[in-house]
């Protein structure tokens, strides 16, 4: 019985051992949304991705309150930019009115907004060694 146990143990340590994870935790708060209606969706982005392509992480959450906080785990360190969607009718893109402005909030890192799409240069952040809380404005 004794060996039993000990093999159990010994199991369950190297399997949750190989189970942590390694890399930054970056979480995002939103507290303006419009309604709870939909989903807010966010990506995290590098250069190379930013307004062109899915991020390399992508979360999606319920909002409560015209609120959410979500979580990107296991980020390793480097230069990225998050991208924001408040996706109301959840249909998976952004829409667009007929005269070419979004009818959906959004946002990104840095909290920028300016005329036009959001730009990758204004909206990159660096992480390091240590986890990130940021707040993103729609």
């Amino acid at each position: 019985m004794k060996n039993l146990i000990l093999t159990i143990v010994f199991a369950l340590s190297a399997f949750l051992g190989y189970s942590q994870e390694n890399g930054i935790t970056i979480t995002v708060t939103v507290d303006n949304l419009t309604s709870d209606k939909g989903i807010a969706a966010f990506a995290l982005h590098t250069k190379d991705t930013f307004m062109k392509s899915d991020g390399i992480l992508n979360v999606a959450s319920t909002i409560k309150d015209g609120k959410v906080k979500i979580t990107f785990d296991n980020v390793q360190p480097g230069e990225y930019a998050i991208l924001g969607l408040h996706d109301v009718n959840e249909n998976g893109r952004m829409d667009f009115s007929e005269n070419g402005m979004p009818i959906e909030g959004f946002g990104t890192s840095n909290n920028v907004m300016a005329f036009g799409p959001p730009q990758y240069e204004d909206s990159k952040f660096k992480i390091e060694d240590k986890d990130v809380e940021l707040s993103i404005r729609f």
